[in-house]
């Protein structure tokens, strides 16, 4: 395999680099972590590491140290598409190395040759109450693919430790490469909305999931191929990464630990942003019977900001700029459906917003984040089920927690247990500060 060959070249380079960095500066302080830290969700605790993905306050989201205007202009696209292949970004995500486009095309072909779901899987969710939440049903597919798992198979044949890598490999391309009918699948049966399609192997994994969901656009394969890639990795201290590198620091397998990390996605408070965005939106839009006046928005934001509510979609803990993943998909509806109603609210909101919430004085970042557009350019294009919203994310972010999960084998990285301490012990440590 061509990704796995390029990738054995790496991983030596890659141990001996991580060796020698704890051996030498094992002991080395980064940061103090206060007790505010300890109670309030580790926040900002520097404790993690990937060179997968970081979040730079004023260029937003790195891939291998890409910004996001780089990585889409960078990666390779197939004939007659606008938006790069997701191929490209996971041999991006996977070696630090933008690829060629027969790399690029590599990856995607192991993807199409890996696509066949079990007919198990479908069994599965067929048998599921129609009232279950569509995450439920993608966590539940997910789980339902672990018997497959070449890990778990050679693990227990036995294997040498540096091998492990191989096999989370293969499961992690086994994995993503069915992800797309799964979740076109679950659109239809929970929402009857489309016929259910197989795959096309003329299309790349992108562009047949597009497919696969009815909607008959050239312009939403780009918008899934878009999603998807902006939607991939977000460093790895989020609630759906952690989740994943936790529950396969045990040697769990991808299957169980992207399954562990979708019920993290599920939380509303991780991957219901999107949602929330959109639904304010529209809230605006039947408020006003249409777009309102510039003016009108300005009055009813600073009632609302007034009334203690807060604009979803707007600011992030890190980023100080506007996000450029917003931006990307800002471009892709000002390209294709600038006078769409909703995407003009859309845009009036980012004209105002951010002056309004500067002058509050509250705000370190007024700028729009990624969600605040996201929702708005799938509705655009008939995908209107908010619940089915978080399955797109899902399916977006296994690109990244499986590119961590196969470098977390290739470098040994161990089990994870922190350690705790008692209340008395942190009063004790106050008291002598």
């Amino acid at each position: 395999m061509q990704l796995q060959d390029k990738l054995a070249t790496l991983i030596p380079e890659w141990r001996e680099r991580v060796k020698k960095l704890t051996k030498d500066h094992g002991k080395a302080k980064v940061g103090e972590i206060t007790i505010d830290q300890i109670y309030g969700g580790m926040r900002d605790i520097e404790g993690l590491v990937t060179d997968i993905s970081y979040v730079d306050p004023m260029a937003g989201i790195r891939f291998r140290g890409f910004a996001i205007p780089e990585v889409l202009a960078k990666l390779p696209k197939i004939e007659g598409a606008n938006v790069p292949a997701v191929g490209g970004l996971y041999y991006l995500l996977l070696t630090g190395q933008v690829p060629t486009r027969e790399e690029a095309l590599g990856v995607e072909a192991e993807w199409r040759a890996r696509a066949r779901v079990p007919q198990h899987v479908f069994n599965v969710l067929n048998a599921m109450p129609t009232d279950t939440h569509p995450m439920t049903l993608l966590s539940t597919a997910v789980l339902a693919l672990q018997p497959e798992s070449q890990f778990a198979k050679r693990y227990s044949a036995g294997m040498k430790k540096d091998e492990y890598w191989i096999p989370m490999l293969e499961d992690s391309l086994s994995l993503i490469a069915k992800l797309p009918e799964i979740a076109a699948y679950i659109y239809c049966i929970k929402f009857q909305k489309c016929e259910v399609y197989v795959p096309d192997p003329n299309l790349d994994w992108g562009g047949n999931f597009a497919r696969m969901m009815g909607v008959a656009s050239k312009e939403y394969q780009d918008l899934s191929r878009l999603y998807f890639i902006l939607h991939s990795d977000h460093e790895s201290g989020n609630v759906s990464a952690h989740a994943v590198h936790l529950v396969g620091s045990a040697l769990s397998d991808i299957y169980y630990a992207f399954s562990a990390g979708l019920n993290g996605l599920a939380g509303p408070l991780h991957g219901l942003a999107n949602q929330e965005c959109l639904s304010w939106l529209l809230s605006v839009y039947n408020k006003f019977g249409g777009v309102p006046s510039k003016e009108q928005l300005v009055q009813y934001t600073n009632e609302t900001l007034a009334a203690g509510k807060v604009i979803p979609g707007y600011g992030h803990a890190v980023l100080r700029t506007p996000d450029p993943r917003f931006i990307a998909q800002y471009d892709f509806g000002n390209k294709y459906f600038p006078q769409d109603d909703l995407f003009r609210l859309a845009s009036l909101v980012y004209e105002v917003m951010p002056d309004i919430l500067k002058a509050t004085g509250k705000i370190k970042n007024p700028w729009p984040n990624v969600d605040a557009i996201s929702g708005t350019l799938q509705y655009h294009y008939g995908v209107r089920e908010f619940d089915f919203y978080t399955v797109l994310f899902g399916v977006g972010r296994a690109l990244g927690v499986t590119a961590n999960a196969v470098w977390a084998r290739a470098l040994g990285q161990p089990i994870e247990r922190p350690k705790s301490l008692t209340t008395a012990m942190l009063e004790e440590i106050a008291a002598q500060v």
